[in-house]
């Protein structure tokens, strides 16, 4: 079973940055690939950035440019970096974990504000 902790949402301006923080409870190598979904009330989760074991990245066109996905290997985190929020960045924001036979963990979510 994989537990995964998100961190570091709030209240920002436009303009300004975050960055969320996800710590596994094992190796992150482990997995096929780390990533971040966001949501808003009444709408899908959508696609925000992965990143694979290899190291490939991927973003959503509305994040590319803005957002960078990293992880820090010996603490078993991966990180979402955001620089010029928009408003339209709030929502809930999940980070997931892709396991073998395409299963998916996620954690709890952490709310991400972008308002003057």
């Amino acid at each position: 079973q994989v537990q995964l902790e998100e961190s570091g949402g709030g209240l920002v301006q436009p303009g300004g940055s975050l960055r969320l923080s996800c710590a596994a409870s094992r190796s992150i190598f482990s997995f096929v690939a780390m990533g971040w979904s966001r949501q808003t009330p009444g709408k899908q989760r959508e696609f925000v950035a992965e990143l694979t074991t290899s190291g490939r990245t991927n973003y959503s066109d509305s994040v590319k440019g803005r957002f960078t996905i990293s992880r820090d290997n010996a603490k078993n985190t991966v990180y979402l970096q955001m620089n010029n929020l928009k408003p339209e960045d709030t929502a809930v924001y999940y980070c997931y974990a892709s396991l073998v036979l395409a299963q998916r963990a996620w954690g709890q979510g952490t709310q991400v504000t972008v308002s003057s």
